[in-house]
C-alpha cells in the first residue's frame, strides 16, 4: 500500500498528465543509476546524492539501453518522452511539488539537448555490440 507522499506524488503526476506513472518509476531508477555512476556503488547519505541534469540524462540513457536495447527510443516515445528535455520536465514537476530538490546552480535548461535520442541510443548500442 503506497504511503501518503506516494499517493500525493501519483495525484500530481496524474493531474499533470504529460507522462504516465511508469515513466516516473523509470525516472527514479535512472536517478539511482546516475547517483551510483557519479558517486560510486555505495550510495552516499541522502543530502549528498546530487547529480547534474546531464549526469541524470546519461544514466537514464544507459538504463533504457540495459532494459530495452534497441527498443529504448520506442518505449520512451510511448511514454511521451522524445528528448532529454522531457526528463527535465519530469524532474521539475517533482521539484515544483517538493518531491525532489535542486541546488541554486541547477536549471531545467541543464536537460535541454543533452543528446539526440536516436543518435545517442544508436551509438551506445553499437559500442556495446563492439565489446
Amino acid at each position: 500500500m503506497p504511503g501518503k507522499s506516494d499517493q500525493l506524488m501519483q495525484d500530481v503526476i496524474k493531474a499533470d498528465g504529460r507522462y504516465p506513472l511508469e515513466a516516473f518509476g523509470f525516472l527514479h531508477n535512472g536517478l539511482e543509476r546516475a547517483v551510483r555512476d557519479a558517486h560510486g556503488e555505495e550510495l552516499p547519505e541522502p543530502g549528498n546524492r546530487h547529480v547534474t541534469g546531464r549526469q541524470m540524462c546519461m544514466g537514464l540513457r544507459d538504463l533504457a539501453i540495459d532494459r530495452w536495447g534497441m527498443l529504448a527510443p520506442t518505449v520512451l516515445a510511448r511514454w511521451n518522452i522524445h528528448s532529454t528535455f522531457d526528463f527535465g520536465q519530469m524532474v521539475y514537476l517533482l521539484i515544483e511539488h517538493d518531491f525532489m530538490f535542486r541546488t541554486d546552480e541547477d536549471s531545467i535548461e541543464d536537460f535541454r539537448d543533452v543528446y539526440e535520442f536516436q543518435d545517442a541510443f544508436d551509438v551506445a548500442m553499437n559500442l556495446r555490440l563492439d565489446q
